[in-house]
């Protein structure tokens, strides 16, 4: 079904804005991210392109779309050569009290359908909001487009009155993993300090607080409460590498 003018307007606008957004991103050299809206908005315009009927409008959209696939082009042969040689660098600040930065909006970008198998290492599994930070990735990364069969956690053992709560609680992801056909290994250290995520398609993501860089929420009814995309963050730090030789871990 043809869309109105006006809804071509509004796509329009859409794409435009997700454009606008990629070559903000490419200004401040986060090229991942912007070859990734550059896509996006790309995509959207040629949707524009198809259900336009004016001559002049079509031949513009033309012009606009071939500018913006040659900048993509240019980044996707970058990001490919430095994934290659095993120097591509991100770095994501996350101010405090910064929304917008849910699992799925952070992670997304790098899960596709080749991810199998996950590594996670994070030793601060152990407080119950913890444990639900740690399901709540687990379901991003049973979700299309994904195929994970198998997670592994190497986190550290709480010693004290919680030891109960959080092996029961990890026990009890498991077996809900399970049933999706996922198996999650777990592992523990007392010596482990640094945090980082592993996807087999050779992404690897270290975030400074680990997965717990959310804020409490400010009551059960609150925004947030359920979207962590309007969660206020705490202050913290993101780094993305990529190598196309995943190990388990470094140390």
């Amino acid at each position: 079904m043809a869309k109105s003018g006006k809804e071509l307007d509004t796509q329009s606008v859409v794409a435009f804005t997700v454009l606008k957004r990629a070559v903000e991103l490419d200004s401040e050299s986060r090229y991942q991210q912007a070859f990734v809206c550059y896509q996006e908005g790309i995509d959207l315009l040629m949707q524009v392109l198809r259900g336009t009927k004016d001559d002049t409008k079509k031949c513009n959209l033309r012009k606009q779309i071939t500018g913006y696939m040659d900048r993509a082009e240019i980044l996707k042969k970058y990001l490919d050569q430095e994934k290659e040689d095993g120097k591509y660098h991100e770095q994501i600040k996350i101010e405090e009290n910064a929304t917008g930065f849910s699992y799925e909006s952070l992670f997304q970008k790098y899960l596709n359908e080749t991810v199998t198998e996950v590594w996670i290492q994070d030793p601060y599994i152990r407080q119950i909001h913890q444990l639900y930070n740690f399901l709540r990735f687990c379901e991003m990364l049973i979700k299309k487009p994904c195929k994970v069969k198998t997670i592994h956690l190497l986190t550290s053992l709480d010693e004290g009155s919680r030891k109960q709560q959080q092996s029961s609680g990890l026990q009890e992801i498991k077996e809900s993993l399970q049933n999706h056909g996922v198996l999650l290994e777990l592992e523990y250290s007392s010596s482990i300090h640094d945090r980082e995520i592993r996807f087999n398609n050779g992404w690897m993501i270290k975030i400074g607080r680990g997965l717990d860089y959310f804020k409490k929420p400010q009551s059960r009814f609150s925004l947030g409460y359920c979207d962590f995309d309007l969660r206020p963050c705490h202050e913290t730090t993101v780094d993305i590498f990529h190598n196309k030789h995943t190990k388990k871990y470094d140390g």
